[in-house]
């Protein structure tokens, strides 16, 4: 059986778990993200400017703009955030120098 044949594993009671496109992806991305921040590879400052580039590329700011819809552009600056949230909150680490 493939990766892309494997079904996650649920009660027998449970309907099957819809898959999107882009959840194995999400899946490795996070895992990606959080083994990196383990390791040290990653600091908090790196994902306070991660989240700031996603917010600039959704509001359509950068010089690359999200190639989507808007509604999934804010979806993917929230969702980020969220996740930094996360990963500080479980990792800690200083935040990013404000410069007023």
């Amino acid at each position: 059986m493939s990766l892309n044949e494997s079904q996650p594993v649920q009660a027998e009671s449970m309907p099957p778990l819809p898959v999107q496109a882009g959840d194995e992806s999400m899946i490795i991305l996070e895992s990606l993200l959080c083994v990196m921040r383990e390791k040290n590879m990653l600091s908090r400052q790196d994902l306070e400017l991660l989240c700031q580039k996603v917010d600039r590329r959704a509001a359509g700011i950068s010089k690359n703009p999200l190639p989507c819809c808007p509604d999934k552009a804010a979806n993917a600056s929230s969702y980020i955030q969220r996740l930094s949230a996360y990963l500080g909150q479980r990792y800690g680490g200083k935040h990013l120098r404000r410069v007023s």
